[in-house]
């Protein structure tokens, strides 16, 4: 049985959906730790229904962001591990900023194949 004092912020938890009210989820790790990923804490957009998110009794990874350890629980944060980032390729120009997807991989394809053969070529 795991005690308060072994989470800390920062870490990825894994439990078990005990609670679901209109401001958040409970989220319970055994009989002595249980903590709430608040509404705000689900997703960026706005979350009308949080069962959308969570079905009561199915388990979840959330990330552990505060310790309230007089009430014996967490603060968790489950957009912090499933938000889905941006992720940005900065082009050779140094000036040009790709999004990464598979239709800017399709369009540079060609382009990497001829850089190929010229290289391979001077050879």
């Amino acid at each position: 049985m795991a005690k308060i004092n072994e989470y800390k912020p920062g870490m990825i938890v894994y439990g078990k959906v005990s609670g679901i009210k209109p401001y958040g989820a409970f989220v319970s790790f055994d009989e002595d730790v249980q903590g709430l990923i608040h509404i705000s804490e689900i997703s960026n957009k706005y979350v009308k229904n949080i069962s959308k998110f969570f079905q009561l009794n199915s388990y979840v990874m959330v990330k552990v962001i505060d310790i309230d350890y007089q009430n014996k629980q967490l603060r968790l944060s489950y957009k912090a591990l499933n938000q889905k980032r941006k992720r940005m390729m900065v082009g050779k120009n140094n000036d040009t900023v790709n999004k990464i997807g598979f239709s800017s991989l399709q369009k540079q394809l060609p382009i990497w194949i001829n850089e190929y053969f010229k290289e391979r070529n001077k050879i």
